[in-house]
């Protein structure tokens, strides 16, 4: 199923990237499939599109997926959550820097009956701990996503390096967030995941939030451009123009900060790119 998905998404990316090339004002990102997921990814894009002219169109992958997207040259701009990753993207000169957009932060689900006894613990290595030693059901999207590279490094705060019957790898993790909350779900195990895609299916799921609130579960989003001297026919300008828009207080870091007000109540982000721009003005 992985392989097939590979594909897929080797094929849109080719497509994608040849109407980049064919028309001018456009520019190609490749997203981590949370913010596509919640509509945020869409709303930005059309936004801007309103006020310059300039279209964006995204490919949506796991954060290891799209970054390999990149290290291509096919793509102008990619939107991941992966420290580690993406400083290694940068330093081996595929991108040119990584440049914050806006955070969330992770929660810790599960059943409502919590065989592990982890409700309403103010520590998520703890959590992780008691779901070990009571062998507490996990399932993991198992894919090299920015959330799976987050969930591993948790594991590794915890001193545990998870493995067993309890601890099952989503064979279609590389689907998303959504996919891997809903087989969550229909196991009746817990999982880690992205507050914002919880409270996208949270009406149509039982799982509940057990675990939350704690800064190691903070989820920050940052922007890369593809760096033009090694991929000379990226978009430079184009990624330009929409990163000093997606970072601008009163464009697109507005819109993330009132993002889901409407429907959930409070924000599903929060904006990130100040202390970014007074260092570049």
């Amino acid at each position: 199923m992985r392989k097939r998905f590979s594909v897929i998404l080797t094929v849109l990316v080719l497509f994608l990237h040849s109407a980049a090339l064919a028309g001018d004002g456009f520019v190609f990102l490749a997203s981590t499939i949370g913010p596509i997921d919640s509509g945020i990814v869409a709303l930005l894009e059309d936004e801007f599109e309103k006020e310059t002219g300039i279209r964006v169109r995204h490919v949506g992958a796991g954060t290891g997926a799209a970054l390999k997207i990149s290290q291509k040259g096919q793509v102008d701009l990619v939107m991941v959550h992966a420290k580690s990753l993406e400083e290694k993207f940068v330093q081996e000169g595929y991108g040119t820097e990584r440049i914050p957009l806006m955070y969330n932060d992770f929660v810790i689900v599960g059943p409502k009956t919590d065989p592990a006894g982890i409700k309403g613990m103010t520590s998520a290595k703890a959590a992780l701990q008691a779901m070990a030693a009571k062998s507490g059901p996990f399932v993991s999207r198992g894919d090299k996503s920015g959330t799976h590279v987050a969930e591993m490094e948790l594991w590794k705060k915890a001193g545990i390096n998870p493995s067993g019957a309890w601890y099952r790898v989503y064979e279609k993790g590389s689907e998303g967030n959504v996919a891997t909350l809903r087989y969550t779900d229909s196991v009746g195990a817990y999982t880690f995941i992205d507050r914002a895609t919880y409270l996208s299916l949270k009406d149509q799921i039982k799982l509940t939030i057990l675990v939350e609130g704690d800064e190691d579960l903070l989820n920050f989003i940052s922007l890369i451009p593809v760096n033009p001297v090694k991929f000379p026919t990226v978009n430079a300008g184009g990624a330009r123009i929409f990163i000093s828009w997606l970072t601008a207080p009163d464009k697109g870091q507005r819109i993330i900060r009132d993002f889901g007000k409407d429907r959930y109540g409070s924000p599903l982000f929060f904006p990130n790119s100040e202390a970014w721009r007074k260092k570049n003005p």
